[in-house]
């Protein structure tokens, strides 16, 4: 499920390491990479949120878990980094229609 899109000037490769080292210093278990598209992993209380480039130009917050509060935080510390917009309600990523 798709809770936010990023909004920023920059190319999302441009953005990536910035994006990483914020995460990193708010949560301890934090996995990334960056080939082709952007990806980075938050892991906390078994949950997992996804901040990626898969399906857009720009990064997008994901999780599986519509119950989990941990993207509303992974949200909350991005927005001090760019313009964030939140969903109303989490949309379904192309592959779980």
């Amino acid at each position: 499920m798709i809770f936010a899109d990023l909004n920023y000037k920059q190319h999302y490769s441009d953005i990536h390491e910035s994006l990483v080292r914020l995460l990193e210093s708010k949560f301890e278990d934090v996995q990334h990479g960056l080939q082709g598209d952007s990806w980075i992993w938050v892991f906390e209380g078994g949950d997992k949120v996804e901040v990626d480039t898969f399906y857009s130009m720009k990064h997008q917050v994901k999780c599986s878990n519509i119950s989990s509060r941990i993207p509303e935080k992974v949200i909350d510390i991005l927005k001090s980094e760019c313009e964030v917009f939140v969903y109303l309600e989490p949309e379904h990523e192309p592959h779980e229609v």
